[in-house]
């Protein structure tokens, strides 16, 4: 799984960086065919606000955004860490669903 953190009109220090890494690290257990995640940090939106975007990338063209303002950066990557958690885990769920209705049916209905 390829990381990429971005920061746009802020310096990541290597704390952001820790937590973010951290966090990402958590991804493969809510769904495992992800190859790739991008972090876009943005610093003083309009002054005062900071906004991170998470965006991953998985098998089958599937792409994941997820995206939180704030006012502490800190906060921000949480946030937007657990609604790309909510995202991967109904995903998984949806194609766990998927096999398990093509399965119980059987295949021959006459």
């Amino acid at each position: 799984m390829d990381i990429k953190i971005i920061g746009k009109h802020i310096e990541v220090t290597d704390s952001i960086k820790e937590k973010i890494e951290d966090k990402i690290s958590k991804f493969p257990k809510y769904y495992n065919n992800i190859s790739s995640v991008e972090v876009i940090i943005e610093g003083n939106i309009g002054g005062v606000s900071s906004s991170v975007e998470i965006i991953v990338r998985a098998k089958h063209n599937h792409v994941f955004v997820a995206k939180h303002l704030g006012e502490d950066m800190y906060s921000c990557i949480d946030e937007a860490e657990k609604k790309m958690e909510h995202q991967l885990t109904k995903h998984k769920q949806k194609e766990r669903d998927n096999k398990h209705t093509a399965d119980m049916s059987g295949g021959s209905s006459l």
